[in-house]
């Protein structure tokens, strides 16, 4: 597996009314609606416009995490092959979950400064060469040997794979104004459901390549898909745009008209490369509080996508591996459509803690039936619940924590951190589901019903502190539509701590 948002604008802040025109673009408005189109763009050429970029941007986007998705958790679906014993695992052994864990410390040390590179270098560069880097990776563990050989490519391939998910998302940010980038970030991650869904139907037919080439089925999975990744890498070189000032896809008045957005968007909050930033968004006590969110969803998330094969292969109603594997992949396509309908709508509203703590209940609700109930179907049914309640809070929390980072650098790092810190929980979820446990796993479903309850607890905390100090900012200072521009200058170090910047509830 691994999005932000723009910084708070003049125009668009919690208490503004919701301008939901028909075509589904949000925007919000200040009571006196100033300043929202630039001279010349109404409401329905800034559609357009928007438009024009989503069907260039995001469908190529969801693609590149799709694959990303794909190539980390297709270990989950090699194992239901022969790989532990062509490996020559020892029974009972922890080293498929060793090979799960090595991935995500290497991961985790790429996010930082591949978004910082991110700030300083072009994305249809960037982003394309790390894509064949973890494309040569995937493809050299369907060669591997033995146990070190798949620990030291599963490492390789966590550096490599690092950089995507949170580089995506802080670009996204650099396109889109704050309360667009939501549904952009839901239907851009729901290529990770996408992927679990069509990561079980593809390996289920390369499976049947076995012996082909005196090769392993599973071999097969890890070097075609790897191959996939590699062809798709090259036209990312031809595809991907960099920022709006330089899109070739825009004329010169849409590429203005972007910017003008954008900055209005951004306040006139810095946006320039300081490392007084990088240090600004490690002091933030915000960012760490949605780290320790992050890691409570992000450790669901793992253990759901690597071990769902597993899970269902033991529920006992799947009559071969091969119909576990097809088992795995309606949970996926109900999950989502929470992911992308959730994301619409919490854009819709200009809210982000109400969505993700409703959908932390509903994951506990799945958790506590794959503990507790008897019944194969009704636990069956737990593995919906539990997906559908995981996988949209992974961009909604990653857009609700960006929502509330003033600054386009302090943006970036804080983005990082966050999805870096919540990719320690791959770490934690490699072990959460051992084989002594099986068929009921209890130890593991306790575990991340604790992780869920944590999240649920310091989300409903977050979000009384930032109802709070909204309102406090709403009675000490003037309305953000009120400010001058000299005004708003003024304050542009101060990111999120600026009197006019409102927060995302």
């Amino acid at each position: 597996m691994g999005s932000s948002t723009e910084a708070s604008a003049p125009e668009i802040t919690e208490s503004d009314s919701v301008n939901n025109d028909k075509t589904g673009t949000i925007s919000k408005k200040t009571p006196d609606d100033v300043d929202v189109e630039s001279v010349g763009w109404d409401a329905a050429s800034t559609r357009k416009l928007i438009r024009k970029i989503d069907f260039t941007l995001i469908p190529f986007l969801a693609l590149l995490y799709l694959l990303s998705f794909l190539d980390r958790t297709n270990i989950g679906n090699a194992r239901l092959d022969t790989l532990e014993q062509d490996l020559h695992f020892p029974k009972g052994s922890l080293y498929y979950n060793d090979a799960l864990a090595i991935f995500f410390p290497f991961y985790v040390a790429a996010e930082i400064p591949s978004n910082m590179a991110m700030k300083r270098f072009r994305p249809s560069i960037w982003i394309p060469s790390i894509m064949v880097a973890w494309a040569l990776c995937t493809t050299l563990m369907g060669i591997v040997r033995d146990y070190p050989g798949l620990m030291v490519a599963r490492s390789f391939l966590g550096l490599a794979e690092g950089g995507l998910f949170p580089g995506i998302t802080y670009y996204i940010t650099m396109w889109y104004r704050r309360h667009e980038c939501g549904l952009r970030m839901a239907i851009f991650f729901s290529a990770a459901t996408a992927a679990g869904a069509f990561g079980g139907l593809l390996a289920r037919g390369i499976m049947e390549m076995r012996g082909v080439g005196g090769l392993s089925g599973w071999q097969w999975i890890f070097i075609l898909e790897g191959l996939l990744t590699f062809v798709v890498a090259v036209i990312a070189y031809f595809m991907m745009q960099d920022y709006p000032g330089t899109a070739k896809f825009l004329t010169p008045e849409e590429r203005e008209e972007v910017q003008a957005r954008l900055k209005r968007d951004r306040s006139s909050l810095a946006d320039e490369f300081d490392i007084k930033y990088f240090w600004a968004a490690i002091k933030d006590w915000k960012i760490w509080v949605h780290m320790f969110i992050t890691i409570g969803v992000y450790t669901g998330l793992y253990s759901y996508s690597l071990f769902l094969p597993t899970i269902v292969n033991e529920l006992g109603t799947a009559t071969s591996r091969e119909m576990a594997q097809l088992m795995t992949v309606p949970p996926y396509v109900v999950a989502c459509i929470f992911c992308v309908g959730a994301g619409w709508y919490a854009d819709k509203l200009g809210q982000r803690g109400i969505f993700m703590m409703g959908f932390m209940v509903m994951a506990i609700v799945g958790l506590i039936m794959l503990m507790a109930a008897p019944s194969a179907g009704v636990r069956y049914l737990g593995c919906f619940l539990l997906a559908s309640g995981i996988y949209p809070n992974v961009p909604q929390g990653v857009a609700w924590n960006g929502n509330n980072i003033g600054g386009s650098l302090k943006r970036g790092v804080g983005i990082a951190m966050h999805v870096g810190f919540g990719n320690l929980g791959g770490t934690i979820s490699a072990y959460l589901f051992l084989s002594k446990d099986g068929p009921r796993y209890i130890p593991g479903f306790a575990t991340l019903l604790a992780c869920q309850s944590m999240a649920l607890i310091l989300s409903a905390i977050m979000y009384v502190y930032l109802r709070r100090e909204n309102a406090r900012r709403d009675r000490e200072y003037k309305p953000p539509s009120e400010y001058t521009e000299e005004e708003r200058v003024a304050e542009r170090d101060k990111g999120d701590y600026a009197s006019f910047f409102r927060y995302t509830l």
